[in-house]
């Protein structure tokens, strides 16, 4: 099951040709402390996440929760709350390398494994008119760091790429199927061949 309302997540794990559902709680607080080291915040998160799941899970389930989160110098980039805030970010990113890093978890009602990917993206220096052109044609404001990879500012301003793209794009689907390999918890050929996604 994955515990996410991201239609992006939802096809890159679709891809891994795994059947599952969907399936999301509301109200869970993403809140983070303050002195938490930036790089541990999306672990942080996915973790509270999960915990929102332990009392609503069958034996025979496997929940998957995630949270990306952009990070430039020592600032996380959240999701922007209107268009200038989206520029503001996309200046902050522009001509330089920030890290894209996802915690995942992993949960049964037996287990719980966590762990956390990050990449490493360079930007060109961006002009104030692609950043614009950007902004209102895309409305990139449910995107964390006010961009997706694998939309067209990607296309055009991308340079570098140190890592998983698909983390970028939010779900490191490589890692989580390997992670499910190491637990058993992967399901039959059978069923990867044919996957039923709701």
């Amino acid at each position: 099951m994955l515990a996410s309302n991201s239609p992006r997540r939802k096809e890159l794990l679709a891809g891994l040709g795994l059947p599952f559902e969907v399936r999301v709680l509301d109200g869970i607080d993403e809140s983070y402390p303050h002195d938490l080291p930036v790089s541990e915040v999306a672990l942080y998160i996915a973790g509270k996440k999960a915990a929102a799941y332990c009392q609503t899970i069958a034996d025979d389930e496997l929940i998957i929760t995630a949270d990306t989160v952009v990070i430039v110098g020592e600032e996380i980039l959240g999701k922007p709350v209107d268009e200038a805030d989206a520029v503001r970010m996309l200046r902050e990113l522009s001509g330089r390398t920030h890290q894209v890093t996802t915690g995942v978890c992993l949960l049964t009602s037996e287990l719980e494994r966590r762990f956390a990917v990050t990449t490493d993206v360079t930007f060109k220096v961006l002009t104030d008119e692609e950043i614009q052109y950007y902004v209102t044609r895309y409305k990139p404001f449910d995107k964390a760091g006010a961009y997706g990879i694998q939309e067209w500012i990607g296309y055009i301003g991308v340079t570098g790429l140190h890592g998983s793209y698909y983390n970028v794009m939010g779900l490191p689907v490589q890692r989580i199927y390997s992670e499910l390999q190491k637990l058993n918890l992967l399901s039959n050929d059978k069923n990867r061949e044919n996957p039923t996604n709701t």
